[in-house]
């Protein structure tokens, strides 16, 4: 297709994109290389690459058609016996300083089990090979590549951890969909530290409910949501809205306590780290920006995307002209953009993500505005990096020991 590139756009050398059939490229994502540096891309799927949704499959694509050729090799794990891609592959599934027993055990329960799991692997992985861990869910739009060599992967660079902040200057909120660094980081050698004490709270969780009210959280503010009404019409309050949604997101809240932790005894200062290593990107224009300019209106964002683009000599409708401002604005300013499932369904109802996976291929129209984007995303890159939370030193969380209850 013939798309227009926005402004601030460029478009990537063929030569560095796999623009192979997807037969071929599926082949590369099943039978990936060896790990030999840390330009990896993990992802996690309980049921394998093979399995996924054809939606997802073509966000997995995008990375590999992408970066492959700039020396990344992306890995989607898997609990499948026997598969290549088996988390037992890359890591001791039986060391409890590696996952909580529930995981060796595979006992891990409650309505969100998959995610719960795909978050025990983010930081094992990460911590022994290095790279990105991204969700499945995730669609690259920028330039990661330049990002990782003039950061992470500069050994002169002073930052050390990417993603993106759900806040400001003083807000320390990392989002763990999209997590990078090197191999065996301070910051997320904590945050795995006390995950796995969390885990292991009370003789062993099988699931993450209750993990919002642990002492060795004291201190972290619990995500704030407001009232909720469910799909069945009953109310939700926003203070137990709040605890069921800490929970669910429980590894952000770990994260969190890490960077707001000033741990004397092991030389630790969260607050200083923070400031001096971590380049962040703010998460609503770099992951949400689709649902903030629709207003978290899933339906709306899907018909949008839905819509075919005017013909040559037709005029633009004002759907089309709002689609097109999306596309546009994504693809010039988001370093990415998270799918958004899971829980979140239960606050603001149906997303683009689960309309693309109940209206198989509806994403990948040629000539709809979906098209277009997933286009730009394997075949431009913008010009410029995206600026960086300019983080402040805040009064830290909790002073003393990681996992000495406050």
């Amino acid at each position: 297709m013939d798309y227009e590139i926005p402004r601030g756009v460029h478009a990537v050398p063929i030569d560095l994109l796999d623009l192979r059939p997807d037969s071929e490229v599926d082949l590369d994502l099943t039978h990936p290389k060896p790990v030999t540096d840390e330009k990896n891309v993990w992802m996690y799927w309980h049921s394998s690459f093979e399995h996924m949704h054809p939606y997802t499959k073509r966000n997995v694509r995008a990375w590999h058609r992408r970066l492959s050729k700039k020396g990344w090799t992306i890995r989607v794990i898997n609990r499948v016996p026997s598969s290549p891609l088996n988390v037992a592959e890359f890591l001791d599934i039986a060391d409890p300083d590696t996952f909580p027993q529930a995981f060796i055990d595979g006992t891990i329960g409650g309505e969100y089990a998959p995610q719960h799991t795909s978050d025990l692997v983010r930081f094992p992985l990460l911590l022994k090979y290095g790279g990105v861990y991204a969700d499945a869910g995730f669609l690259q739009i920028g330039d990661l590549d330049r990002l990782w060599n003039e950061t992470i992967g500069d050994p002169s660079s002073r930052f050390k951890v990417f993603s993106h902040n759900g806040g400001g200057a003083k807000d320390y909120a990392l989002m763990n969909y999209c997590l990078a660094s090197s191999r065996d980081n301070p910051l997320f050698l904590r945050c795995h530290r006390l995950l796995l004490a969390l885990w292991a709270a009370d003789g062993g969780k099988a699931s993450t409910h209750g993990m919002h009210s642990s002492p060795l959280l004291k201190g972290v503010p619990l995500m704030d949501i407001g009232d909720t009404i469910n799909a069945d019409g009953t109310k939700i309050s926003g203070a137990e809205m709040s605890k069921v949604l800490t929970d669910y997101i429980i590894q952000g809240q770990a994260i969190t306590m890490v960077m707001g932790l000033f741990d004397e005894e092991e030389g630790w200062n969260g607050p200083e780290y923070v400031t001096q290593h971590v380049y962040a990107v703010e998460y609503m224009e770099h992951s949400q920006l689709i649902n903030d300019l629709t207003a978290w209106d899933g339906q709306k964002a899907f018909d949008l995307m839905s819509l075919a683009l005017p013909t040559p000599g037709e005029t633009e409708s004002p759907e089309q002209k709002e689609a097109r401002g999306i596309v546009e604005a994504c693809l010039s300013r988001s370093f990415g953009f998270k799918l958004a499932h899971g829980l979140i369904l239960k606050v603001v109802g149906d997303t683009l993500g689960s309309l693309w996976r109940t209206h198989e291929g509806s994403d990948d129209v040629p000539g709809t505005y979906a098209h277009w984007l997933r286009y730009g995303m394997v075949h431009w890159e913008q010009d410029e990096l995206p600026s960086r939370v300019e983080f402040e030193v805040i009064e830290p969380f909790k002073t003393g020991p990681l996992l000495r209850e406050a």
